[in-house]
């Protein structure tokens, strides 16, 4: 099938910036929709951004707009997070989530996850 790893992640002060990658592996070629969602502690796992594989379809949590920005490379089978004016509501884990279907904002519709990388924005 097909495998997701994310890296990226750290320690950041407020108004600092993070590059999130999360690189496929094995049948990546079936892949349309790949994207991010992140679960802080207590909380449930939402989405961030995700993006179609054309880039025709991009939709992006009202909390980061103008702040992150998800871009993908089909040639490296990646995409990527950048993550501008970081806030400390930004602190979360961060999966990266593939799907050979549509554009969907529902966890539940990705059948393909990362392990996580842990973002953390200090005040």
């Amino acid at each position: 099938q097909v495998q997701l790893v994310e890296s990226g992640g750290g320690l950041v002060q407020a108004g600092g910036s993070l590059r999130l990658s999360c690189a496929a592996s094995g049948r990546s070629f079936s892949i349309n929709t790949m994207g991010w969602f992140r679960q802080a502690p207590g909380k449930e796992r939402d989405v961030v951004a995700v993006r179609s594989r054309s880039g025709s379809t991009t939709y992006y949590i009202n909390s980061v707009k103008g702040r992150f920005t998800i871009s993908r490379d089909n040639a490296k089978n990646t995409v990527y997070l950048q993550m501008n004016n970081l806030k400390p509501d930004d602190t979360a884990v961060y999966y990266c989530a593939a799907t050979e279907g549509i554009i969907s904002l529902q966890r539940h519709d990705y059948n393909y996850w990362g392990q996580g990388t842990q973002v953390t924005v200090s005040s």
